[in-house]
């Protein structure tokens, strides 16, 4: 009997080699930053980004043709976790590269940042392997925790504190609302396990479907689905800028690989009831973000709410209720991350008098001071704005034939108004960075700040628009062996 257990204590164990590494680093890199202090914080933040791309290739190479439950049927590894594990962690290393160069300018170089950072990734890891409530939840808390201590991450900037502070009392709110739906689920269909809930879940009746929407409900707020984003705009505001770059992109991705694990796992034959729901978060998102981003001066506050518009196209996706469904989210994601952390570093890259400026006004005259951001800058905003042969096009298009394929149109049409709408943002900064005035000269960026925008930007240029379709079947692969 021991000899059994050991043995598949040891297999489970290495399912998880993605989790582990990074686990192992955090806490192996508290003992020495406890130690040495800060001056070890840029050598721990490479350390981090070359662990986060090996965890990469770890999760993407556990992609089994059939789901394997480990640790008592905790935990799901998948096809699907696999892919999103491998784009979140690449994700995480690039806000990495972004911070190197960012808090080593403004003398703030802290070796708490990659623990933060891989202690947040092992969260979104189990979250998007989850496979019971408990493991839900454990993961979303551990990725939040992290999150509110990063949004916070600058103790001297008033700023900063109320970013944190503001994330920290909503974040709160939304894992009670989340753990209160939990709660109510396990009561009526008497099972944290999705299998078991899955089978007994229309036996649960009203009292299930309150539960399910009471878990969206949190589970919106990670991703800041409106009317769930309030805490978005001011978190992005007053975060630091590699941070904001972090929760604009790996966070996202995990947060819509749960949604859809819970949806199309144990609620599947809930369908015709939390399409409603999703629908409805879908329309609402694409709709504020579209309208109110139109009247933000501040850079920060405008990604906020492109994000939030975003996020309702992921959400459209979702609402299909189908695996093309599920792989149009997936692919627009994938899609997603690198055109906004190609943009932040952008941001990241307006500094002045040795201060970062952050106001639309800023680029004014851009592309005759440096021509090479204003470009990058271009090619970024066009394609989130779903300007074809840009590979944001082609996202926004998968969402599309999702949602028609699913008979989803009037969500279709209203994503179509709300593309046209959001556009005349996106041109508003290309318009003033191309035609205005220029302002004064920004300060040269660092190298791999610079760096980071040049690949970010590479990745969605007509060049590489050729690899859509590797991703697309990727993507639909890891939908249809995860979700039969």
């Amino acid at each position: 009997m021991e000899a059994e257990l050991v043995s598949r204590l040891a297999n489970d164990l290495v399912w998880i080699r993605p989790e582990l590494l990074l686990a192992g680093f955090a806490l192996a890199a508290t003992l020495v930053g406890a130690w040495l202090g800060d001056r070890v914080g840029g050598l721990l933040a490479g350390l981090c980004a070359v662990g986060l791309v090996i965890a990469a290739f770890f999760a993407w190479q556990m992609r089994p043709a059939e789901p394997q439950l480990v640790f008592g049927g905790a935990l799901s590894i998948d096809g699907f976790s696999g892919y999103a594990k491998a784009v979140i962690a690449l994700a995480a290393a690039a806000t990495l590269l972004l911070g190197a160069d960012h808090f080593a300018r403004r003398n703030e170089r802290r070796f708490e940042f990659p623990i933060l950072i891989a202690l947040s990734a092992v969260g979104m890891f189990v979250m998007v392997s989850a496979n019971d409530l408990i493991t839900l939840y454990v993961g979303l808390e551990l990725q939040s925790l992290a999150a509110y201590v990063l949004a916070a991450f600058r103790r001297d900037d008033a700023r900063s504190s109320e970013a944190g502070l503001k994330y920290f009392v909503l974040g709160a709110l939304a894992s009670g609302l989340l753990l209160y739906g939990a709660s109510l689920i396990y009561g009526f269909t008497g099972s944290v396990r999705f299998d078991v809930i899955a089978a007994s879940v229309a036996d649960g009746g009203l009292g299930v479907m309150f539960g399910l929407v009471f878990l969206i409900c949190g589970l919106a707020f990670k991703m800041s689905a409106a009317p769930f984003h309030m805490w978005t705009p001011d978190v992005y505001e007053g975060a630091p800028t590699p941070v904001t770059a972090f929760f604009a992109a790996a966070p996202k991705l995990a947060a819509v690989a749960l949604l859809a694990r819970v949806l199309y796992g144990p609620f599947a034959d809930l369908e015709d009831q939390w399409r409603q729901v999703i629908m409805a978060l879908a329309g609402i998102s694409l709709l504020v973000g579209a309208f109110i981003a139109l009247a933000q001066t501040n850079i920060k506050r405008l990604m906020a709410y492109s994000s939030i518009h975003n996020m309702g196209f992921a959400l459209m996706a979702l609402a299909a209720g189908t695996e093309k469904g599920a792989s149009a989210a997936l692919i627009y994601m994938t899609i997603y991350l690198p055109t906004t952390i190609g943009a932040f570093a952008g941001i990241l890259a307006m500094r002045r008098d040795c201060k970062d400026v952050e106001t639309i006004e800023d680029l004014s005259g851009l592309a005759q001071r440096k021509p090479w951001l204003a470009m990058l800058l271009t090619v970024i905003f066009f394609s989130v704005a779903g300007i074809p042969p840009l590979a944001g096009f082609f996202g926004k298009l998968v969402t599309f034939q999702a949602a028609l394929d699913a008979g989803l149109w009037p969500l279709a049409v209203v994503a179509a108004l709300a593309t046209v709408i959001s556009a005349a943002y996106y041109l508003n900064i290309i318009k003033v960075m191309w035609v205005n005035p220029p302002a004064p000269a920004f300060q040269s960026s660092g190298p791999t700040i610079a760096m980071t925008a040049g690949l970010a930007t590479l990745l969605i240029f007509p060049v590489l628009v050729v690899g859509f379709g590797w991703v697309e079947q990727a993507a639909l692969l890891a939908a249809t062996s995860s979700f039969p």
